[in-house]
């Protein structure tokens, strides 16, 4: 399981005219099955995604896609996490993950 963290750079003045195609790229990662949870870094500073069910080099190419990580709109940082213990709800995502530790982008 993976934690993305993106967080706005210094060209955040240009996410608007980018924002259709961040869209369409989070749709596509719900879509694929390995999105589970996006959302906001509050206060607007950028990003945060929740995914799983594939490998940290899957991830880096579909991070590397996201039209503001290409344009440099956000600074990409995937933490990787191994679950231990989860609430019954969440108990999917101990049938196996990655392995433990951090990459960036």
């Amino acid at each position: 399981m993976f934690v993305i963290l993106l967080r706005f750079s210094g060209e955040k003045d240009r996410a608007a005219e980018l924002m259709g195609g961040h869209n369409a790229w989070l749709a596509r990662g719900f879509a694929d099955g390995v999105f589970l949870l996006a959302g906001s870094l509050q206060p607007k500073l950028g990003g945060a995604i929740l995914a799983h069910a594939t490998t940290l080099p899957e991830l880096q190419a579909r991070v590397s896609e996201d039209p503001f990580v290409a344009e440099r709109i956000v600074e990409a940082e995937i933490l990787s996490i191994t679950p231990g213990k989860a609430d019954e709800r969440l108990a999917f995502l101990l049938g196996g993950g990655a392995a433990a530790g951090i990459a960036s982008r």
